[in-house]
């Protein structure tokens, strides 16, 4: 048996942050990742700026720098009076007054460049994990799928990295409380004109809602439906869906041609829930594994990411003396909770009180400017308070600083 000891199920950024602290604190961890790179669409493209702040901290902020991205300041929403500001970034303290937006692969690959750089760090790609190892209750090590056969690796600690979708978190029998969303999105992207805002645009009406993230010379765009329409929807054909779209934002109808069928839209199954407890013995849930959160703000990466943070700062000296014992993976937990709870709860508010009655008809969206919305425009001091909860959060976590290094460009594979 191959051993190690943390094993983290999952290369998506909360799972490649773990590794990356841990392994700077000299813990031996391996990530398990189960596809054979990181190249996948429609996946959360936002770098917060607390996240750009924790990679300045860990002296990785002149590479990320070099890799292609635009900066959003500005999250809007599209009225029949106009154009509304929601949350002002350039309001927000400190040196990044924006979110980048950049391809989700490029931000794992740099993440994993930089872990590879430590001894401590293995990083296994087309490694699906099947299942778990046990001795009596607690686990031990996960049993998992390669190219070449499956392959068991021990562990004294699994984090179940991996998504809403958790294997680990199902295998070990952790219970879900679901909280229900009233909407699916699709996914797609059209065109973007140079000359067309750089900020994130949204567009509601009665029955449906758009998103719009700009992403250099294309948006990448969210199709609010009512959860559990996708197959009705699809069965009515891509000209319809490009009614819909057009009628919502009339401005694009001129590229829509692009969605040339409905196999470029893609489904996301949206989830809000929550573990009541995270933890079990030998295991650890971090990040949407733990918390599955609505699209709602764009900031299930950034709690994610940090989950990561707040998980190596307190796993690292107790891995290093062979100590993660159940009272110290609940630490992680109850640092994290109330960040967690407070933001699903803003988010169920959001998905109560104007989504759900939006998407089902009862409300006509934009057209009339919400009072909370005009309030933010009479006030635009106010703006930075939205800008804070998406783009810092409640609760920030920096750095530790066994995992500070000085700022330089790494040599990236």
């Amino acid at each position: 048996m191959e051993r190690t000891t943390v094993a983290v199920v999952g290369g998506g950024p909360a799972g490649m942050v773990l590794g990356l602290l841990l392994a700077r604190a000299g813990v031996g961890v391996a990530v398990l990742e189960k596809h054979g790179d990181f190249l996948r669409d429609f996946r959360g493209d936002t770098v917060h700026a607390s996240t750009l702040t924790l990679l300045d901290e860990l002296g990785l902020g002149p590479s990320f720098a070099d890799v292609p991205h635009q900066l959003m300041e500005k999250v809007q929403v599209v009225t029949d009076g106009g154009v509304a500001t929601m949350a002002d970034l350039s309001r927000l303290p400190g040196p990044h007054k924006h979110i980048a937006m950049v391809p989700q692969w490029d931000f794992l690959d740099l993440l994993a460049d930089a872990a590879k750089r430590e001894e401590s760090f293995t990083l296994l790609m087309d490694a699906e994990v099947v299942g778990l190892v046990k001795s009596g209750t607690r686990v031990t090590g996960v049993r998992y799928r390669t190219p070449d056969g499956e392959r068991t690796l021990g562990a004294d600690l699994v984090v179940a990295a991996d998504g809403r979708g958790s294997a680990v978190r199902r295998e070990a029998g952790l219970a879900v409380r679901e909280f229900g969303a009233p909407m699916d999105v699709w996914w797609f992207r059209v065109p973007r004109h140079a000359d067309e805002p750089s900020n994130g645009l949204g567009r509601f009406s009665r029955g449906v809602g758009l998103a719009m993230i700009p992403r250099g010379d294309y948006y990448q765009c969210a199709f609010l439906i009512r959860k559990g329409t996708d197959r009705q929807l699809r069965a009515e054909g891509v000209e319809a869906f490009r009614r819909r779209v057009a009628d919502l934002a009339p401005w694009i109808a001129d590229r829509l041609a692009t969605i040339e069928s409905l196999d470029d839209v893609k489904l996301l199954d949206v989830k809000l829930d929550r573990l009541p407890r995270w933890h079990g013995d030998g295991v650890l849930c971090i990040g949407d594994a733990a918390h599955a959160m609505s699209p709602i703000g764009g900031v299930g990466i950034n709690l994610a990411v940090q989950d990561a943070v707040a998980a190596a700062r307190v796993l690292a000296a107790p891995a290093r003396r062979g100590e993660l014992t159940p009272a110290v993976l609940a630490r992680v937990q109850r640092r994290r909770w109330f960040p967690t709870v407070v933001t699903q709860a803003f988010q169920r508010r959001i998905q109560d009180s104007f989504l759900r009655p939006t998407l089902e008809g009862e409300r006509s969206g934009t057209a009339e400017m919400p009072r909370p919305i005009a309030l933010l425009q009479r006030f635009p001091a106010l703006q930075a308070v939205p800008a804070y909860l998406v783009a810092i959060g409640l609760l920030p976590e920096h750095a530790p600083h066994f995992a500070r290094r000085a700022p330089r460009r790494i040599t990236r594979g």
